[in-house]
């Protein structure tokens, strides 16, 4: 008999990003969502990280399938890299299974993994677990709540939602399934935090309508709206709006070609015939005649509003009159690469508007009467928050306690790699996996892992330098056949420890061993030692040290 559940965050928990949570019951798992995320620290060329997937090696025979609850690259953007570890069945609805589609054909392994579409309200078996798939509101179409009925009771998974009854695309958040499930006892809700420090509603998508509005009657040139890529209901949106005032809309960028192509083939956009231009048809129109619906909110290096910013993209650039929209939240640590680039729109004259100045841009996260509306209809034993930094899982609780009365015991705060253990009466964390992050360097060619050690090594460079010790020694004898020379880079202060440290490496060469003298890669092994030690008690820094031994 199995009188026990096990849920494990890989993933998602006190950071944004790398979502990835699994569900162990009777020697089965599922493993919910697998998201990339944006590390907050330099890692120094290294933009994407995932979950280290390292620590479900030995669970690998237990994995029943990966349940996708919508489609953000914090959510599905690790799909490739698990799947290469595990080839096990995914599932997710019909917009969330194309967008991973796509990600998989770029990655080679669309031929070889089996995806499987699932309508709101359809029931899949995998092994000990049935999961129900719930429409929720989203600023993504096609997205999932999960009601996952266990051996020992009713787990519902939020997914990323707000109770939005007048969404722009899509039907509205299914309330009645979940308090169908509330009706009947649910044991834990794993509930979305995002917004939980947000007092209030979060608006429906609807409520950014007026505003476009009002920006397209006042523009006197050309339009630029740069949103996410994948808020469906914003480029709705912005084609209704510019369909209304006479504008032709022009889409640039791979990422939001592909998504808006994606939409309208699955019927998700209603998009006015003729409506959408070419770049070469959209130079020629006159700039009132015009909008550029464009990548960049976040200011991504390769997107096209910092191109536009900056120089040109294709031969368009921002110019006097030009109006632009940013039409998304930003992301934390990209601050100040939005600040620069609004500083480069207004040198180049464009009028900017951003969520701080006019209502341009709403959330997709429940907001703290969301968060009540959803408990209430829930009605859980226990809590769970999820998906956010610490503070916002710490406020969701503080949240529930209250105002929604609920007992210090019944709200979980976890970590990643956590084990929280259920049965019907209890939660408690039991365990702790060890879980990472794995850095991938994603280029136009293909991808790598980047291990940790490299990731240190180019940390350490960047604060501490490098010390490069040149030395000419006989290939015979061993002995010096020049002074040292030093080459020093990223270092302040040295000019006066030169000569003591070109002396301590002639002296270390001098007392070297015949094994040593003959052996360059032993004498590199010990000169490097010699100077960090000295560098170390000089300075207390921890340069990188390359010797370089030249045989004559």
């Amino acid at each position: 008999m199995i009188d026990k559940v096990e849920i494990i965050p890989l993933g998602g928990l006190g950071e944004f990003g790398m979502n990835c949570l699994a569900v162990r019951a009777g020697g089965e798992m599922l493993i919910i969502d697998v998201g990339m995320g944006f590390p907050e620290e330099s890692v120094y060329g290294v933009d994407v990280a995932i979950p280290d997937f390292a620590a479900l090696d030995e669970y690998r025979d237990e994995i029943a399938a990966i349940i996708l609850t919508h489609g953000h690259e914090d959510h599905i953007g690790a799909l490739p890299y698990i799947l290469r570890k595990f080839n096990v069945p995914v599932y997710g609805s019909s917009f969330t299974i194309a967008l991973a589609e796509s990600r998989l054909e770029d990655h080679g392994l669309l031929d070889r993994v089996m995806l499987h579409r699932v309508e709101s309200g359809e029931r899949v078996e995998l092994g000990v677990f049935e999961i129900e798939f719930i429409r929720v509101s989203h600023s993504l179409v096609d997205c999932f709540a999960l009601a996952i009925r266990t051996p020992v009771g009713i787990i519902i998974h939020t997914g990323d939602y707000k109770v939005d009854e007048t969404p722009v695309v899509d039907s509205p958040i299914d309330l009645r399934a979940l308090q169908r499930y509330g009706q009947e006892g649910v044991l834990a809700l794993l509930s979305d935090s995002t917004n939980a420090t947000v007092p209030g509603r979060t608006p429906s998508e609807r409520a950014v309508i007026p505003t476009f509005e009002e920006i397209f009657a006042e523009a006197p040139g050309r339009i630029i709206v740069s949103c996410f890529a994948s808020s469906i209901h914003r480029q709705q949106i912005v084609l209704d709006v510019a369909a209304r005032f006479g504008r032709r809309v022009c889409v640039l960028g791979r990422s939001m070609q592909k998504n808006i192509e994606i939409a309208d083939r699955l019927g998700y956009l209603d998009i006015p015939v003729d409506l959408l231009v070419s770049l070469d048809e959209a130079k020629k129109l006159d700039g009132d005649q015009i909008v550029f619906l464009v990548t960049g909110s976040q200011s991504e290096p390769r997107s096209v509003l910092p191109q536009m910013a900056t120089q040109s993209y294709k031969g368009v650039a921002i110019e006097e009159g030009d109006t632009v929209v940013l039409s998304a939240r930003i992301i934390p640590g990209h601050e100040r690469a939005i600040s620069r680039l609004i500083g480069e729109i207004y040198k180049r004259g464009g009028q900017i508007y951003d969520e701080k100045r006019r209502l341009v841009h709403v959330s997709g996260h429940a907001s703290q009467e969301d968060i009540r509306l959803m408990t209430e209809a829930v009605r859980p034993r226990f809590v769970i928050p999820i998906h956010g930094e610490y503070r916002m899982l710490y406020r969701h609780k503080e949240y529930l306690r209250r105002h929604l009365g609920f007992d210090e015991e019944r709200v979980i705060l976890v970590e990643n790699g956590d084990v929280i253990e259920l049965d019907e009466k209890r939660a408690a964390v039991s365990d702790k996996w060890p879980v990472g992050r794995t850095f991938i360097d994603e280029t136009e060619v293909g991808f790598e892992e980047v291990d940790s050690e490299i990731v240190r090594e180019r940390r350490q460079l960047a604060y501490d330098g490098v010390i490069t010790p040149v030395i000419t020694i006989n290939g015979e004898t061993g002995q010096l056949e020049a002074p040292p020379e030093i080459a020093t880079h990223g270092l302040l202060g040295m000019d006066g420890l030169l000569r003591e440290m070109k002396r301590l490496i002639a002296e270390t060469v001098a007392s070297a061993s015949a094994r040593e003298k003959s052996d360059t890669t032993l004498l590199k092994e010990r000169v490097r030692l010699e100077v960090k030690r000295f560098i170390q008690r000089q300075t207390g820094t921890r340069p990188v040290i390359i010797p370089v031994i030249v045989q004559l």
